[in-house]
């Protein structure tokens, strides 16, 4: 069941790939069922908070008509910056699972351990590394054919 619903969360994040965003999907379960998806929309939406973790957790709390998501899991591309850590946190959704580590930002494990900081009001489980390489490739891919088209400007 992980498997696939990442694959969901790596199709989500073609989308952002083909709208030229940062490809990072994300998709939260309840019950083993999808209920809600969604992918990155920085650039189209122009606001800093459009990452596809909130953006799928807002769904899923307007759909359940709550903003607690106690016993949801989130599938997501990558390992979660401090805002969507912030987000899942607060939402209290009670597993992640991620793709790729983000050295740089992460907050399940690589920068930060925001997800199971025990000095918050809630900790939320995770797995990291599930179809990690796919996921790592679609973000590197990204970034080096950003670097390759401004090269060429």
């Amino acid at each position: 069941m992980v498997e696939k619903f990442m694959s969901v969360a790596i199709k989500e994040a073609e989308k952002a790939l083909i709208k030229d965003e940062v490809p990072i999907g994300a998709v939260v379960v309840l019950d083993g069922k999808i209920i809600a998806r969604a992918h990155n929309l920085m650039e189209k939406t122009q606001l800093a908070t459009a990452h596809a973790e909130i953006l799928a957790i807002n769904k899923a709390c307007k759909k359940l008509k709550s903003w607690r998501l106690d016993n949801a899991e989130l599938f997501v591309t990558i390992e979660p910056c401090a805002m969507c850590a912030g987000a899942i946190v607060n939402a209290r959704i009670k597993k992640v699972y991620f793709g790729a580590y983000e050295p740089k930002s992460g907050c399940a494990q690589s920068k930060y351990t925001v997800l199971s900081d025990s000095g918050l009001n809630h900790s939320t489980e995770f797995v990291g590394g599930v179809q990690q390489q796919i996921c790592a490739n679609m973000i590197k891919n990204y970034f080096k054919a950003k670097r390759n088209r401004k090269s060429l400007d």
